[in-house]
């Protein structure tokens, strides 16, 4: 279900939902960078609505992702991630929290770079390894997280350095992940501003 966030009122935030316009704001990386739980709070500090593609997945399916996975498969998986993220990008503006394996796909990319401007969260193995351990339920961690993870940060970096802004995930508190996603954003905003178009 999508959430809707309260107003903010700072002039910073205002100024930045202004350039956004109607674009929205779409978190990508890997699990465990932190997308949900900055997106939720970006949203408020944006006063934008914010939804999470698992969690659409799983409520348009009617069943878990492990489940997705374990019954259907990864393929059928990210097909309906590919069709959930195009719908809530329609609908947009919003703060957009990917699942990690959404941008790898080059529909979605089109689709994130045409509605909204992507912001990679790019966190370290060990940060990534110590955030997926207080969780199991990721049905690609399995079996041997780190050599999973390392693997998957091989394929998967290079298409998230496609991202508009990358901003580096650690061990701060959220707020201050927050501010440094705004400061990037508009940073960005200003800059595409100032070359005479949008990005």
């Amino acid at each position: 279900m999508i959430a809707f966030a309260s107003e903010p009122e700072d002039e910073k935030a205002a100024r930045l939902r202004a350039q956004l316009g109607a674009r929205s704001v779409v978190l990508v990386g890997m699990m465990g960078a932190g997308k949900s739980s900055v997106g939720k709070r970006l949203a408020r500090r944006l006063g934008l609505p914010f939804a999470d593609a698992d969690n659409e997945i799983e409520s348009a399916a009617g069943m878990s992702i492990p489940d997705i996975f374990t019954h259907h498969g990864e393929p059928a998986f990210r097909d309906g991630e590919r069709r959930v993220i195009a719908r809530l990008l329609e609908g947009g503006p919003l703060v957009l929290a990917t699942g990690g394996g959404a941008f790898m796909n080059a529909e979605t990319r089109a689709r994130i770079a045409e509605h909204g401007l992507s912001v990679w969260l790019k966190a370290d193995l060990d940060v990534l390894l110590r955030r997926v351990r207080r969780r199991d339920d990721r049905p690609l961690l399995k079996s041997d997280p780190e050599a999973t993870l390392t693997r998957l940060i091989d394929e998967r970096y290079p298409v998230y350095a496609e991202a508009a802004v990358t901003v580096h995930s650690r061990e701060v508190p959220h707020d201050t992940m927050v501010e440094e996603v705004v400061d990037a954003l508009a940073l960005h905003l200003d800059a595409a501003a100032l070359a005479g178009g949008q990005s």
